[in-house]
């Protein structure tokens, strides 16, 4: 049993229902041991988990053996656990006890095509091309995913990424065909669709397996290998289900599980604290605490790139190649894509708060870095003449002529960057630093209107608020001659 002086143990998963109550099953299975847990669920995809592993930022989260040797390990490792071992251990990494079930990916076509077309097998999908397919983006871009399943099959079909579970409303509003599922996904057993038999055997056995560092405590590894072989695929598939189409909770889903195996939990085990709303609603109080977690992020990632930006705008913007340079640089960096920075980052600064502020920083000091060098270069060369004829030191310049001519152009600068950030803030729940994006993230792939409003309303209502107040400090900073409405006539 874990001591109170010890750190917790950290729980991961990545973003999708099944990883999400896995990660809560685990946790609730060391809780009911005595050991301290924190969870990092939800963290992202394959990559974004593996590196906060490696990095120890956390100490375990289920990966597929499938996932470990196509996507993970180098090509060639032999298949199911034992294979994967060796190659793991060489990285000081371990698997720990199959929990049971292979969640195999396969194809999922809508049931009235499948019906009609009479399409049973993935091999007779290449007699018809005009069949709307789209996968979720990890699928795409795997060794064993679209590209080598189309080139297997050689299907004629095109397709483009969603995620997986706007990929099952579109199949149940007859706006997509095909797309790719896992075989104990919950969703299975609400539409209507036809999950076709992969017949060229393409397709890995994908157990799922606890991985963790060769450093995971001992007792913690008996607490979890209890676990070990109970988990089937239909009764993994129900549990996906009570979450994903009875609204049930990861948590409540979890303890019932446990309860009836006769593992725990204890009393309380994985509930989510919540602020202290007071007179406030959970909601509401879930709410408050999420926009306050939204705006520390974004507030300090703006005020980084404006002490960045600005003054190095100041200093290159007489020199125009360096300028031009630093312009290339700030845009080259903006075309990272976001969830590539995001776990590009965690080896260096970790997972939570930091990444996500340092990811909204990069993004943010373009427009901010852009603004300031067009209105430094657009102040008129006459009246820098006329200033310097009047004897004002560099400084005084600066002060009382280049800054109040240019800062109508500087604050739409950081104007622009406000919104995007507040917009972008919502990928910092990828990597556990919270925010507005925790609720929508939950509610895409529980397909849950009400938790994705609960996060997107109030990001709205930010960026309208940022508005309005840029509005009232241009109003109060800028002089009235400058003062210029770009909607106006």
């Amino acid at each position: 049993m874990s001591s109170a002086t010890e750190r917790p143990i950290v729980v991961g998963s990545k973003n999708f229902t099944e990883g999400r109550l896995l990660g809560e099953l685990l946790a609730q299975r060391l809780e009911a041991e005595g050991f301290a847990v924190e969870r990092r669920l939800g963290l992202g995809g394959t990559l974004i988990c593996y590196q906060a592993l490696t990095s120890g930022e956390i100490d375990l989260y289920v990966e597929y053996t499938g996932t470990l040797r196509e996507a993970i390990l180098p090509p060639g490792q032999a298949p199911g656990v034992a294979g994967l071992r060796a190659p793991l251990g060489a990285l000081g990494l371990e698997l720990l006890s199959p929990l049971g079930f292979n969640n195999t990916y396969a194809l999922a076509l809508a049931g009235p095509q499948a019906r009609a077309l009479e399409v049973t097998r993935i091999s007779q999908l290449a007699a018809h091309p005009v069949l709307r397919a789209a996968f979720s983006h990890e699928f795409l871009d795997r060794r064993d995913g679209w590209r080598a399943l189309k080139a297997r099959y050689g299907l004629p079909q095109s397709a483009v990424g969603i995620d997986n579970a706007l990929a099952y409303q579109s199949l149940e509003k007859g706006q997509l065909d095909l797309t790719d599922a896992n075989s104990t996904d919950g969703e299975l057993l609400r539409f209507d669709l036809r999950v076709l038999d992969d017949d060229l055997g393409f397709f890995p056995e994908y157990q799922a397996v606890p991985l963790v560092r060769s450093d995971f405590p001992a007792e913690a590894r008996a607490a979890l290998a209890l676990l070990g072989g109970r988990l089937t695929e239909d009764a993994m598939r129900r549990l996906n289900a009570a979450v994903a189409v009875q609204g049930a909770s990861f948590a409540a889903v979890a303890a019932d599980y446990l309860r009836g195996e006769g593992l725990g939990p204890v009393p309380q085990a994985g509930v989510e604290p919540v602020a202290q709303g007071g007179w406030l609603s959970p909601r509401g109080a879930r709410i408050v605490l999420r926009t306050r977690e939204h705006l520390q992020l974004t507030g300090l990632a703006l005020l980084g790139a404006c002490l960045l930006g600005i003054p190095l705008a100041m200093l290159v913007h007489r020199r125009r190649r360096l300028a031009r340079a630093v312009l290339y640089l700030a845009g080259l960096a903006q075309t990272i894509p976001s969830l590539a920075l995001l776990a590009l980052m965690i080896p260096l600064l970790g997972i939570g708060a930091a990444p996500a502020i340092v990811a909204l920083l990069i993004y943010a000091v373009l427009p901010i870095l852009r603004n300031t060098l067009t209105a430094l270069l657009g102040v008129d060369p006459t009246l820098r003449r006329v200033a310097l004829a009047m004897g004002l030191t560099p400084w005084q310049q600066l002060r009382y002529l280049v800054l109040p001519l240019a800062l109508p152009t500087i604050l739409a600068g950081v104007r622009t960057a406000t919104v995007i950030s507040l917009g972008a803030a919502t990928l910092a729940a990828f990597v556990g630093a919270g925010g507005l994006g925790e609720p929508i993230v939950t509610g895409i792939s529980l397909n849950n209107t009400a938790l994705i409003l609960e996060g997107a309303l109030p990001a709205a209502a930010l960026a309208l608020l940022a508005e309005w107040c840029f509005e009232a400090l241009e109003a109060r900073l800028v002089a009235a001659p400058l003062r210029r409405d770009p909607l106006a006539p």
